[in-house]
């Protein structure tokens, strides 16, 4: 299976794109078509991670399947997370494959992840040396 980590920001899919040819072209057309949802104040986001399958014609084969939440998300904030990630593949697909991509990929299941973390604090800088001192 193929993981995913790259974070999956706005945007919105163009209509005049060249047929995807292999897979960093099918991530990043569906990262133009990722939507971040509101988050109340405060609220870090979320990862989330969903296995999909696709057809020949780059049709969802089946249905998406959510494998991984953040463990700390509340329930309202997995239903808005589920919701924005099944509105991205609608929006998405099919994606145009092309017929080398759509037969490599055909029926294989891809996991992907959606790290939409957001107002994280920034973490402190840690040293791994000793400071140097003069008797």
């Amino acid at each position: 299976m193929l993981v995913v980590a790259n974070a999956l920001w706005h945007g919105g899919a163009g209509a005049q794109e060249p047929d995807v040819d292999n897979l960093k072209e099918m991530f990043a057309r569906l990262k133009k078509c990722w939507k971040s949802p509101p988050l109340p104040n405060g609220n870090p986001g979320m990862e989330i991670t969903v296995l999909v399958s696709f057809k020949r014609d780059g049709e969802i084969l089946g249905h998406p399947r959510i494998t991984f939440e953040s463990p700390n998300a509340t329930d309202r904030e997995r239903i808005i997370y589920r919701t924005a990630v099944m509105e991205t593949l609608q929006r998405c697909t099919p994606l145009p494959f092309t017929e080398s991509m759509g037969a490599a990929i055909a029926g294989r299941p891809l996991r992907l992840k959606f790290d939409d973390r957001r107002n994280l604090p920034k973490p402190q800088e840690k040293r791994a040396w000793l400071t140097t001192k003069i008797l």
